[in-house]
């Protein structure tokens, strides 16, 4: 058992003893593969990992839009983390697509974060309470998209305050991002957070906004190449859509989606 910097309360020490129990419950022979985003949850899962003392080797999705801080915090904090690099950079697939991800058209996730972990059972730090898409995940299911993986979810039915009452009891180092306000942490101006969240970022990472920016005059030019013609005239007008919270309704609602869906 790893050291404990204070006493925790019997209340987190059932949390904790359950936890534990579910992670060596289901532990592989091989070992898990634990999915390591950085953030505070999987950062409590790969603790609580050391803890139950089981194998597994840890990894992390490099997504190419990842917060300098957080990539900062995993070279120091989770040196044993392996980094695997995608194949295209965000800005290469919105070139290809011809459209910047939606919450509608999530395909970042499938080339960028999902892609790692088959044939393994993959231990995450994925929490019911984190958003209404995850409330109906279970402790153990397998992967619609991937049927040689399966997720085992130790901290599934731990809130908010639940994760940083364990953080702040073992003392486990975190991103420095959470300091600053963030409650969740992963690809700076992500289409699934809400408009008012892609806007702050736009501004805390001037240099990813830029980027954006590039990417999009370059995707307007591959657009006009092959004749798919819209309402967006430059990179500021898609870049205002973008941070709008009209980005992600549906495909009607906006006249440059239309012709995309042929």
């Amino acid at each position: 058992m790893l050291e404990i910097m204070k006493e925790p309360t019997l209340y987190l020490s059932q949390k904790v003893d359950i936890a534990i129990a579910r992670i060596r419950q289901f532990e592989p022979l091989e070992g898990y593969h634990l999915a390591d985003s950085g953030g505070k949850d999987s950062s409590t899962v790969l603790f609580l990992a050391q803890i139950a003392g089981v194998r597994f080797d840890s990894h992390y999705a490099v997504t190419t839009v990842d917060p300098p801080e957080l990539l900062r915090f995993l070279r120091e904090f989770h040196p044993e983390t392996e980094w695997h690099r995608p194949e295209k950079s965000m800005w290469r697939l919105i070139i290809e697509k011809r459209i910047p991800p939606s919450r509608r058209m999530r395909w970042c996730c499938d080339k960028l974060k999902e892609r790692l972990g088959s044939n393994r059972i993959v231990l995450t730090g994925l929490r019911s309470a984190e958003s209404r898409n995850r409330a109906g995940r279970k402790m153990v299911y397998p992967c619609m998209k991937d049927g040689t993986k399966i997720f085992v979810n130790p901290i599934i039915d731990w809130l908010q305050h639940e994760v940083w009452d364990f953080i702040r009891t073992y003392e486990i180092p975190y991103c420095s991002l959470y300091d600053e306000g963030f409650d969740r942490i992963g690809c700076v101006m992500c289409p699934l957070e809400s408009h008012n969240k892609r806007k702050k970022e736009a501004e805390r990472f001037p240099g990813f906004y830029k980027a954006y920016m590039r990417t999009f005059e370059k995707m307007l030019e591959e657009r006009r190449r092959v004749g798919k013609i819209g309402s967006w005239e430059n990179a500021k007008q898609v870049m205002d859509w973008y941070l709008s919270s009209g980005m992600n309704r549906s495909k009607s609602d906006d006249p440059d989606q239309l012709p995309l869906f042929s």
